[in-house]
């Protein structure tokens, strides 16, 4: 199984606003980068549309290690939020629907196909593929105004 590393980010300029996510994939000497945006979305959903474009893109089933600035993110698979909110019928602890449930099935069903391990990492500091994600979702966004 070949091992990649998928970094990604979102922005969003209001939230709710216009959005933009960054992504970038790298196997051995490659690199790749993706970007897009929606007119109308919240910060937390370009997150998840990140993570969500990032492993669209790999063609075959992978070992991958995925980086993210969003705790959301990270810590709904990291800490069981996904077992509980599925074993509670998609509410959350306290019985509200849980939001954003349209993306998080796209996630799980990759976590079907490939072996992710997540990976919290500080935005906004010296990390350069985080910084440089944040970059292209930022971009994405311009390209929206």
């Amino acid at each position: 199984m070949k091992k990649v590393i998928l970094y990604t980010d979102g922005a969003c300029s209001g939230n709710p606003g216009p959005g933009g996510w960054g992504a970038i994939l790298m196997f051995n000497q490659h690199k790749k980068e993706l970007s897009g945006g929606e007119a109308m979305t919240t910060n937390n959903r370009m997150e998840l549309m990140a993570a969500i474009r990032g492993l669209d893109a790999l063609k075959e089933p992978c070992a991958v290690d995925l980086y993210t600035d969003s705790a959301y993110l990270c810590r709904a698979f990291t800490e069981g939020w996904i077992a509980n909110w599925q074993r509670n019928g998609w509410k959350t602890s306290t019985k509200k629907d849980v939001e954003n449930k349209d993306l998080w099935l796209m996630i799980i069903a990759h976590t079907k196909t490939h072996e992710i391990t997540w990976h919290k990492v500080k935005g906004h500091s010296d990390n350069q593929y985080n910084n440089r994600c944040d970059a292209l979702a930022r971009e994405a966004i311009k390209k929206i105004l």
